[in-house]
């Protein structure tokens, strides 16, 4: 991710906190729609779960230019969701509804460079995510 890539990311963050309640709301909307599966993973409380997530892009977002100082705390994410049952092709759904709610909450703001810089952005994450969750000890015992 490039040094530009990552202020196009973190120029987005304040609109998408003054409208973190709509962002939240569509995303969980789209990533259930698409898949109901993860509703599990979830808090049922609405109110946790959308302060989870926007906590999650805000943590993120903010430690983008030191990747070393944010990866331990996501790779231990990653381990607690493949406790859950979280699997590798739930990080494309998740990403997924993620973009899709970016695109739809910030209209024209989100250009096609913000978008490939959401998307990278991303996608550096969820690799990260996956490996760690594939050196997970609960995943290795349910494979077994």
């Amino acid at each position: 991710m490039t040094r530009d890539q990552v202020q196009l990311v973190r120029a987005s963050l304040p609109k998408i906190l003054q409208i973190r309640t709509q962002v939240a709301a569509l995303f969980y909307a789209r990533l259930f729609q698409t898949a109901p599966q993860l509703r599990a993973v979830f808090p049922e409380d609405v109110a946790a779960r959308d302060a989870e997530v926007i906590s999650a892009i805000k943590f993120v977002v903010r430690g983008l230019d030191r990747l070393r100082s944010i990866i331990p705390v996501v790779q231990e994410l990653a381990r607690r969701h493949a406790a859950e049952g979280v699997q590798d092709e739930h990080y494309d759904v998740v990403g997924e509804a993620l973009i899709w709610t970016l695109e739809t909450t910030l209209g024209g703001a989100f250009t096609a460079n913000v978008r490939r810089a959401w998307i990278e952005g991303y996608g550096m994450i969820a690799e990260a995510m996956i490996a760690a969750a594939h050196r997970a000890p609960e995943r290795a015992l349910r494979a077994a």
